[in-house]
């Protein structure tokens, strides 16, 4: 057994178009999206009836998508928790940026929050985490050296 590679991380959002534009305004290019339900999808989630839109977004460097879905049935029984982000289990994404503040203020109108602030690590990265779309964690990592 060998691992090849990760192949996308997903997650799922209560609206997929404002999804799209906070990660295209992040930098990820939008590779497609299509409809998924059938029994394929039912085995694959163990969700009787799932009807979801999904779409595929990919990092400028192409080794990296993020899978963005919004689940129309059968509905969620309840919201993901935003809890804080030392919680086990709490999922966190990290993009590498050239600049840290012109970034959050980009993303800023399409809806994201600073955790906590902005922070330097001696003369290594700038960092800061952003809620985004559905409360999830962006790391926005900003290189130094």
């Amino acid at each position: 057994m060998a691992l090849k590679r990760l192949d996308h991380t997903g997650i799922v959002v209560d609206d997929l178009p404002a999804a799209i534009d906070f990660f295209t305004t992040l930098g990820m290019e939008l590779v497609g999206q299509a409809s998924v339900s059938g029994e394929w999808a039912d085995k694959l989630t163990a969700l009787e009836g799932l009807r979801s839109d999904i779409a595929m977004l990919r990092t400028p460097d192409g080794h990296s998508q993020v899978e963005l879905s919004v689940i129309h049935s059968p509905k969620a029984t309840a919201p993901a928790p935003w809890e804080p982000v030392s919680t086990p289990g709490i999922p966190r994404l990290a993009f590498v940026v050239d600049d840290v503040d012109e970034t959050f203020a980009a993303l800023r109108p399409h809806g994201a929050e600073l955790v906590g602030e902005i922070a330097q690590y001696e003369d290594y990265v700038r960092y800061g985490y952003v809620r985004g779309p559905a409360g999830v964690i962006i790391g926005l990592v900003q290189e130094l050296r």
